[in-house]
């Protein structure tokens, strides 16, 4: 009885000798406990990446926004690969996690044999042997490579469920972004179309000055540049906006060809969103905390793979009928079952085994580099559209009061010239710089919208308290 467990005792005695090892904290990243953009105007927020992240396009208060991003939600190709390679991670794990159970079977064999040597030397008559059985097999996990290998498959599920949020998030901003981006163009398209009717009267009047001999030829030259130039700029801002239209209709799964966003008055709301500090973007980013779990599962991998230096255990049992005789297979007397214990450890493999443990940590030292850079690359998204936001805030002041003064610059050149203390070339001066700071002014709305939404992204979705 002493031999049968020696065998035994030693594998227990090896067991505690097989632990995974530990992340070197220096290879993971600093923290700052503040944003460099942040001012006393930013509060803390906690929410995490495994809770919902709200629909927080609808702080934009745009019923048109809210039907695109619901649309993107259900038809968005990238969603749905994400969402597939989440149900093979979840696939995974479940044929982890059926190795730590016992495997049972049945069976049925039939086999038939002649020409076999007895003791006697005489060969037995060809003869069948019928079986039926039930076979039970179980490995006992001493050194943990089942369960590490389960831990393994289940962080990954997690990091492929986080991949998936995070994947809805950037198709919802990118939906977000691109409308934003479209409205602003409507607000350019309709600014320079009252420009090209401005001009144009301009023109008609400056034609009947000329037949009146009042202005030279060179002033209707003049008009007549300046209404086909911002013709010109009206068709460029058309091709812009028909592009940005077919890049929404991809990100809501629709055809192109099909898909139409009409125009319409921009009255959407521009929120204001309160920024949590660094530890809780860490904590609310999908991304980031899919790069933590691919590290832990890493880690847990390199524990499979020392665990392959220790021998493998298994108890196996086997119970059914066995008889020459088919009718008699199911007879009491034609019972049999057998009990057994297999341990195997390879002596010498060539280096496989050394080579499955550099593979896995040299696997875990890159996700552990991957982290590190998501977590930089995370903290950089927030602070550039911090420092965004910020300057866009600048911008629109001082292009609002530059929009102000071209307006009545235009004014004053307007009744000058009706005047004729000015010539038509400081009339059209002025009108192009009313137009160009118009535009300027739009521009910069557009951008502190989609700045916004970059933020939301940055933050990793919304930014209520849990």
């Amino acid at each position: 009885m002493k031999t049968f467990l020696a065998p035994l005792v030693a594998a227990l005695v090896l067991a505690g000798c097989v632990t995974v090892p530990d992340i070197d904290p220096a290879a993971l990243p600093v923290t700052p406990v503040a944003f460099k953009e942040g001012d006393g105007r930013w509060i803390t927020a906690r929410p995490a990446d495994n809770q919902p992240r709200g629909e927080w396009w609808k702080a934009f208060n745009d019923p048109v926004l809210d039907g695109l991003v619901a649309r993107a939600d259900v038809n968005n190709a990238t969603i749905t690969v994400a969402a597939a390679r989440l149900a093979q991670s979840r696939a995974y794990l479940q044929s982890a996690n059926a190795d730590r159970w016992p495997q049972l079977g049945v069976g049925a064999s039939a086999s038939r044999a002649g020409g076999v040597a007895s003791a006697n030397g005489a060969g037995l008559p060809p003869g069948t042997l019928t079986t039926v059985g039930a076979n039970l097999s179980y490995e006992i996990d001493l050194f943990g490579k089942l369960a590490n290998a389960e831990k393994a498959a289940s962080l990954d599920a997690q990091a492929r469920a986080a991949l998936l949020e995070n994947t809805r998030l950037l198709v919802q901003a990118d939906v977000a972004q691109v409308y934003f981006a479209l409205r602003g163009l409507d607000e350019e398209r309709a600014l320079v179309r009252r420009t090209v009717t401005t001009y144009r009267d301009a023109l008609s009047l400056t034609e009947r000055r000329y037949r009146a001999g009042d202005v030279a030829e060179l002033d209707v030259a003049r008009a007549m540049t300046e209404v086909a130039a911002t013709e010109a700029e009206a068709f460029a801002i058309d091709r812009r906006r028909a592009e940005l239209e077919h890049a929404l209709a991809v990100l809501v799964g629709e055809p192109a060809s099909t898909f139409r966003l009409d125009e319409a008055p921009w009255s959407t709301a521009l929120p204001v969103i309160p920024a949590g500090v660094p530890s809780t973007v860490l904590a609310r980013r999908p991304d980031v905390a899919a790069a933590q779990r691919t590290v832990l599962a890493s880690n847990a991998r390199v524990g499979v793979a020392q665990a392959a230096w220790f021998p493998d255990i298994s108890l196996t049992g086997a119970a059914g009928y066995a008889s020459p005789e088919i009718g008699d297979i199911f007879k009491w007397s034609a019972r049999a079952w057998g009990i057994g214990a297999l341990l195997s450890l390879p002596i010498f493999d060539g280096g496989r085994r050394e080579a499955g443990v550099n593979f896995a940590s040299a696997e875990r030292d890159a996700s552990v580099a991957k982290y590190r850079e998501q977590v930089l690359v995370a903290f950089k998204d927030v602070e550039d559209q911090l420092s965004a936001l910020r300057y866009l805030a600048d911008q629109s002041g001082a292009q609002e009061r530059a929009v102000t003064s071209a307006t009545r610059s235009t004014t004053l050149s307007d009744a000058r010239y009706r005047n004729g203390y000015v010539s038509q070339l400081d009339l059209l001066l002025a009108q192009r710089s009313e137009l160009a700071n118009r535009r300027q002014s739009v521009q910069v709305r557009s951008a502190q919208y989609q700045a916004t939404v970059g933020l939301v992204r940055a933050l990793g979705g919304g930014w209520g308290e849990s």
